[in-house]
């Protein structure tokens, strides 16, 4: 595979996927560091504030003691001035506390509030050096001046160096993203890749491909998919040959026949009628079989092409299949077929007509074909509620139960060793399967091996 198509190539698409998201969930936890952590921090340290602020100015315990309470409990730091100009300092020590630090800003600030007259002040500082926000709470509690100062900004160590260092992290991290990334599209995609390289096997009518099965519950329905259409595809195949030899018999034997008998017309039996008109019936015959033989082969192409159109009427069914049957007196006089008709005086159905006389001929035709040495075909009709159900019995060899499942199939032959009384291309059942789908009627076959076969279909009104 070159370059170009790697690039097009799932693998490589997979882990531009897979690294994008990681550097997207890298940029997120940086702005969330720069922008929204400091932001939230800043109104969780105002909260703490004001809570020790509403503490103190609302206490009627000693000021000294819940000053130093509250300075260690929320992390702030406080000083105390008390009428004598002394300074009560807790928790001044802690890392960012600039109270009681000679700070000149924090001092000015202080000395400003208390030789004003303001009950309390609130005042936001930068820190330059540190690049930093904090604020100083100023208020009078009686005689006593009290200050309260709190960072907006984490100023721990780890903070500080995590923020100093993040671009080497995300550097890093971002490296290891990509490894990381082509390693699982490495995962991920090769049984993709796998199968679809023994995909193409099929696309070069190699059906004996064993498709990956990796525990991945997509891709094994994947392989089991490919697995299923490689078996029809098989099974196609194998059919179109046979039908491709099935046709190549009917067709080459009538006109070789038609050819045989036209010679012998022209060179010997123009001289005797009779002989002649035995020729010429022979000759039409066998006609008739090749006409048989095409019809089947486009009747099947235009209904998968759903060229035919539907004409539903009204009509007696009983008596289209008095008429069918009629049709082969020749077949039950010459060959001494026995045709058993089981059919009430009438019904009535709607439908189309010349389609189902098509049916019934097409399941006529493979009782005849197929029946036992009785040569007994029986045609059945029984009303079910509104309903009626068409039988066609035969007294053959019966279908075994693993061919059941395919009779319907286009080019499928119950018979594979081909017969020269049988006149089939294997489409008629898969005529009649179109047929009843078009019309929405159930069908079937139930089937014995040696006991004969007995297709159905059920007309609904």
């Amino acid at each position: 595979m070159n370059i170009k198509n790697k690039l097009k190539g799932i693998e490589f698409k997979t882990s531009i996927f897979i690294l994008i998201f990681n550097i997207s969930i890298i940029l997120i936890v940086w702005l969330s560091e720069t922008l929204i952590f400091n932001l939230l921090y800043r109104n969780y340290q105002i909260n703490r504030l004001n809570s020790v602020v509403n503490k103190l100015e609302n206490t009627k315990e000693d000021t000294y003691i819940l000053a130093e309470k509250l300075a260690y409990d929320y992390e702030v730091c406080i000083s105390v001035i008390d009428e004598n100009n002394i300074s009560f300092n807790y928790n001044t020590m802690q890392n960012g506390c600039l109270l009681n630090k000679n700070v000149p800003v924090i001092n000015k600030e202080i000395n400003n509030f208390i030789n004003s007259n303001k009950k309390s002040e609130y005042i936001k500082l930068h820190n330059n050096t540190t690049n930093t926000q904090s604020v100083l709470y100023s208020f009078r509690n009686n005689d006593k001046y009290v200050f309260i100062f709190s960072n907006l900004e984490n100023v721990s160590a780890f903070v500080k160096l995590f923020k100093g260092q993040i671009i080497y992290f995300i550097f890093l991290i971002i490296i290891g993203s990509v490894l990381i990334s082509f390693f699982i599209a490495n995962k991920v995609t090769k049984p993709i890749r796998e199968i679809t390289l023994k995909a193409k096997k099929i696309g070069e009518g190699k059906y004996d491909t064993e498709f990956p099965k990796n525990g991945v519950l997509e891709i094994e329905e994947l392989s089991q998919t490919l697995e299923d259409v490689q078996n029809e595809l098989s099974k196609n195949d194998e059919l179109k040959r046979d039908l491709l030899a099935n046709v190549s018999h009917d067709l080459k034997t009538p006109l070789t026949m038609i050819k045989a008998y036209a010679e012998m017309i022209k060179d010997i039996s123009y001289k005797d009628h009779d002989k002649m008109e035995e020729h010429l019936n022979i000759i039409m015959e066998e006609s008739d079989r090749l006409t048989l033989l095409v019809n089947d082969i486009l009747d099947l192409s235009k209904m998968e092409s759903e060229a035919l159109n539907y004409n539903y009427e009204e009509y007696d069914l009983v008596k289209e299949i008095k008429n069918i049957v009629k049709k082969y007196d020749v077949i039950e006089s010459l060959e001494n077929y026995k045709f058993i008709l089981k059919l009430p005086r009438k019904a009535i159905v709607k439908a189309d007509k010349e389609k189902i006389n098509q049916v019934i001929y097409n399941l006529l035709n493979n009782a005849i074909n197929y029946t036992g040495k009785d040569k007994k075909v029986t045609i059945k009709v029984t009303k079910e509620d509104n309903d009626y159900l068409v039988e066609v019995i035969d007294t053959g060899k019966g279908i075994s139960s693993k061919e059941l499942p395919y009779i319907w199939d286009k080019y499928y032959k119950n018979d594979k060793n081909h017969q020269r009384n049988v006149v089939s291309t294997g489409l008629g059942l898969s005529i009649v399967k179109n047929i009843l789908n078009k019309h929405n009627f159930e069908y079937g076959v139930n089937s014995e091996e040696g006991k004969g076969s007995t297709f159905y279909f059920k007309i609904k009104n």
